[in-house]
């Protein structure tokens, strides 16, 4: 007998949830002192459904939006976080980021590893870095760099471990900045800073320590990409917000997170998510999904994958002995 199973899974009381969310973030801020919120607002779903909520809990005049580009960003994310703030009828402002990376070498540490290997890339030219498919294959994946020159011709090099890590060491700094002006403007307003990741993105460590992954609370990382959709349609998120489809908007070309880092679009992605964790037979699985059992298995092996790899950046920093048990023995 097959196990009914498909988008229906996520279906849940949006109305309940906003009250349980938004209670949350009112406890918070009343058992912390603190007056209201601070939200890094990107364009996309994610932070616009966070800003929501925010307002629905505590109300737009304690709600703080930043919009924080920089010279790589895509031309319309400033539009939509916007359009966002202006729907919300919070106050905002813009942080271009662009002269802090510039100081700090995140460019040029960037451009430096990929010249390791492709030796002309110059800061005329473009980038992204990318994965091969999960689905198709169980061999190795291994990330690529996708190089634009100027003339808008595009070539693909596979990445040394070094480089690799040298690049995403450098961007990682887009995630670091901005967060430390987050919390420049909660210290100053006595706000909280909120984090943004939603479950896939919590479960499989899509975020970068101390960058996007810091945050006093995180309202929706509980929550399916599908369900965070549907919160998005219940607040009355900008239609356009909603229709526009998840970018990292981290690199210089333009970058799905699946090319990037998941295996398969965030609607798939999430029934895969949600049947490991609920153990859907694999039958219900691939029928759901469109995918053979056998690629089913590897999107399983590749999201355990991740959470072993990805755990030391949910871990909190080490004592070498607990502090409130020293002088206790």
């Amino acid at each position: 007998m097959s196990v009914a199973f498909g988008p229906g899974v996520f279906a849940f009381d949006e109305e309940a949830e906003v009250a349980r969310i938004s209670e949350m973030i009112r406890t918070y801020l009343m058992r912390n002192k603190r007056k209201g919120a601070v939200v890094a607002v990107s364009g996309g779903i994610d932070s616009s459904v966070v800003a929501a909520l925010c307002v629905r809990a505590i109300g737009p005049e304690r709600v703080f939006g930043l919009h924080m580009p920089e010279s790589e960003s895509s031309d319309e994310t400033l539009g939509f976080s916007r359009s966002l703030t202006d729907s919300l009828g919070i106050d905002s402002v813009l942080e271009d980021i662009s002269p802090i990376l510039d100081a700090a070498g995140c460019y040029r540490r960037r451009d430096e590893a990929i010249r390791r290997v492709v030796p002309d890339y110059g800061p005329d030219h473009k980038s992204k870095i990318v994965l091969p498919s999960v689905v198709d294959s169980d061999s190795l994946r291994l990330y690529s760099v996708v190089v634009e020159s100027p003339d808008g011709t595009q070539s693909t090099h596979r990445l040394t471990v070094d480089a690799y890590l040298q690049i995403v060491a450098a961007t990682n700094f887009k995630q670091r900045t901005r967060k430390m002006l987050e919390y420049f403007h909660a210290d100053r307003l006595n706000y909280i800073a909120t984090g943004t990741p939603n479950r896939l993105e919590y479960d499989q460590g899509f975020f970068v320590k101390l960058g996007d992954g810091s945050a006093d609370v995180k309202p929706i990382a509980h929550l399916y990409k599908t369900q965070v959709y549907a919160l998005a349609a219940h607040l009355g998120v900008p239609r356009e917000i909603q229709e526009r489809p998840s970018t990292t908007d981290t690199y210089s070309l333009p970058q799905s997170q699946e090319e990037f880092y998941f295996s398969l679009p965030y609607d798939r992605m999430d029934l895969c998510l949600y049947a490991l964790n609920n153990d859907v037979p694999i039958e219900a699985v691939a029928e759901a999904t469109g995918l053979t059992t056998e690629q089913v298995e590897r999107v399983y092996r590749d999201i355990e994958q991740k959470r072993r790899t990805t755990a030391y950046l949910h871990e909190p920093p080490v004592l070498a002995v607990p502090v409130d048990e020293v002088g206790h023995h």
